[in-house]
């Protein structure tokens, strides 16, 4: 099947033989895929390395024959976009959240467009914080596991502002003690719904919660973005996630 002019980002690229690279993409209309770049780390390549770096939107010519697709033309669309720092970090662990979470050929249009907003945001030196919940929450629902936070899943009563809960990942949000080790405020938890963010304390409430339903979803599995971004955190004694 010849695909053309697709919307794309590279998520991951890695050596392929002696001259071609294997790239992840993230692409609108076929979700990921598998895409084989032929002799583009040769001296006389066609197409240029450079022009497949992350972050970067582009547009790919594709043919696509069983699990691979094989990358025929790539152009940039627009400025590449610059996350320097945190930010870049920020968006490793995007590129490493779709790959982990996703299927190749599942179109998600939806997250796509979320993937490109992050990015904005990011570049934009929005919250990263803040960003990355959104970004969290949209892709969950993009893939069918979205986050439910707006009714006990005990009482099916409405969220209450000033009350604690406990997100279990296959049920909801059920009530529990204040001091109960995962206890978020029920604002917190309204406040991702309604894509308000909350006080610091509830950002850090609300990444440890995503930490445990994105755990549950690899099946217990880790990714390895957050040990990295531990690592920065523990050699400047802040947190950019």
């Amino acid at each position: 099947m010849r695909i053309e002019q697709q919307p794309a980002y590279v998520l991951h690229a890695r050596a392929y033989r002696e001259t071609s690279l294997l790239l992840e993409c993230l692409t609108r209309e076929h979700g990921r895929l598998g895409v084989v770049a032929r002799g583009v780390r040769g001296e006389r390549a066609r197409l240029r390395r450079s022009q497949l770096e992350p972050f970067q939107p582009l547009t790919m010519d594709l043919l696509l024959r069983g699990e691979l697709a094989t990358l025929t033309a790539v152009e940039a669309v627009g400025a590449s976009t610059r996350l320097p720092g945190d930010a870049g970090l920020a968006g490793l662990y995007l590129n490493e959240l779709v790959v982990r979470l996703t299927g190749r050929q599942d179109p998600y249009p939806r997250l796509f467009d979320a993937y490109a907003r992050t990015l904005a945001r990011l570049a934009a030196g929005e919250s990263l914080a803040w960003s990355l919940r959104r970004f969290e929450r949209d892709l969950l629902d993009a893939i069918g596991y979205g986050l439910q936070l707006q009714h006990d899943a005990d009482s099916g009563e409405p969220l209450e502002a000033q009350a604690s809960y406990r997100y279990m990942v296959e049920q909801g949000a059920v009530r529990c003690s204040a001091n109960h080790p995962h206890a978020l405020r029920g604002s917190d938890l309204l406040a991702l719904g309604q894509d308000r963010m909350p006080d610091n304390s509830g950002l850090k409430s609300l990444r440890d919660m995503m930490r445990e339903v994105i755990r549950f979803h690899l099946g217990g599995g880790e990714l390895r973005a957050w040990r990295v971004l531990a690592m920065a955190v523990s050699g400047r004694q802040k947190t950019p996630d």
